[in-house]
């Protein structure tokens, strides 16, 4: 009885643990949502863009603040000789001042402020399509080399596969013993394919680990649909698209700012209007009086014109700026695109024909090798050519899913594939 009981209580316990680690299991296993969501919350740049626009506020604050008064006091006529020793004929001067900005200086302070904060808002934009992007992209291979691996272990599966009719074959005198070491050979070389490629998925995995924030991956793989393919919209929309890009949106904010800092720069010569206002006390009369003073500085020799020519060629300098920033998007995005269009075709290759006919050819030859119509060699250079036209097929989706995490991170939103599966 209680043998039975334990033994029940056993069984409840091992397959409570295997629910347990089969949980464990799925929440290592990462999605490109997690990767995303995680990288947005860590990344080091995304928090210095938002950084930057604390600044950009704080100085927006500061360009809008009046200018301060002063206070000042003055003593004449004290610690001198004869009638003027000690403070008995002192004249004694309390006066408060305040310069008063004119011609619409604040107003353009104030915009240039509001300007740099829109820029700053911007490029944190800007940033965050960046981060996304390459996390994506990184997502990406390390999802492609999970399955390169998972192809040359099922070639190398195939080739082992051989081996226990290879040696009924030798024995049986069909075959040389110089066989054996062709298959032992075929299968090193893939399982040294293998080995590199598993140094590359480690450097990846690495890689999508730090831009989630953790200096080793503890995920234990991620999971994905490679083969989720399909037609991308014409280049001509991917270029127009480019043009919300917040890297040349934010030169409409640059220009404003820039465009503040020349009005800035001219009215700098136009003088502002000092008032000054003091009470006056004559020791020794004992009388008091008010004292009002005006002024105003004279535009002679400095009109700021170095300055004003500055900020003129800097404005300019913002149209040229900007065609070269849309020009660079333009060339990633061409080269993207292009990438994108040859692994569509060359994939129309491979699933159309390379991998079919391959395949069919591969299992004819095998089947007659067990019957003694084809050597090894040719067996080898089947099971070769499947693998190989298996593994292009992976690496043209590694790219085209590269190539579309690249156009994506430049229009700013999610492609709409024709005929594709979602990402």
């Amino acid at each position: 009885m209680l043998s039975s009981i334990a033994t029940r209580l056993a069984c409840a316990a091992v397959l409570l643990a295997g629910c347990v680690l089969a949980e464990e299991a799925r929440a290592q296993t990462l999605t490109m949502g997690n990767a995303l969501q995680r990288a947005l919350n860590a990344s080091p740049r995304l928090t210095a863009a938002e950084r930057d626009v604390g600044i950009a506020r704080g100085q927006r604050i500061q360009s809008g603040a009046l200018i301060n008064p002063e206070i000042s006091y003055e003593q004449d006529n004290s610690f001198g000789s004869g009638t003027y020793r000690g403070t008995r004929s002192a004249e004694s001067t309390l006066q408060i001042s305040q310069m008063f900005e004119l011609w619409g200086k604040r107003d353009a302070r104030f915009a240039a402020g509001q300007a740099g904060l829109d820029a700053a808002s911007i490029g944190r934009q800007a940033v965050r399509l960046e981060v996304l992007s390459e996390t994506a992209i990184a997502f990406v291979t390390v999802l492609g080399l999970q399955r390169r691996i998972q192809i040359l272990d099922e070639q190398i599966a195939a080739i082992d596969a051989i081996t226990p009719l290879l040696q009924r074959r030798v024995e049986a005198g069909a075959s040389s013993v110089a066989e054996t070491g062709r298959a032992e050979v075929a299968s090193a070389l893939v399982k040294a394919d293998r080995e590199r490629t598993r140094s590359a998925l480690a450097t990846a995995r690495r890689e999508l680990a730090i831009l989630m924030g953790d200096t080793a991956a503890k995920f234990a793989a991620v999971s994905g649909r490679l083969e989720a393919i399909g037609k991308p919209p014409a280049f001509q929309s991917v270029i127009a698209a480019i043009d919300a890009n917040p890297q040349l949106v934010r030169w409409k904010a640059v220009y404003a700012q820039r465009n503040a800092e020349l009005l800035l720069a001219r009215l700098k010569p136009y003088p502002d209007v000092t008032v000054a206002a003091g009470w006056r006390r004559y020791n020794e009369t004992g009388d008091d009086a008010v004292r009002v003073s005006v002024s105003v500085p004279i535009p002679l020799f400095d009109q700021n014109q170095g300055n004003i020519l500055s900020a003129q060629e800097s404005l300019a300098k913002t149209a040229a700026e900007r065609q070269a920033n849309r020009n660079t998007l333009i060339v990633i995005a061409g080269r993207a695109y292009d990438s994108l269009q040859g692994s569509l075709r060359e994939l129309a290759i491979l699933r159309d024909t390379a991998i079919p006919k391959a395949r069919d050819a591969a299992a004819a030859i095998s089947e007659g090798y067990g019957q003694g119509r084809y050597s090894l060699l040719e067996v080898l250079d089947a099971q070769g050519s499947v693998a190989q036209a298996r593994l292009r097929e992976q690496e043209a989706q590694q790219n085209f899913h590269v190539a579309v995490a690249t156009i994506e991170g430049l229009v700013g939103n999610p492609f709409a594939l024709a005929r594709g599966g979602a990402r």
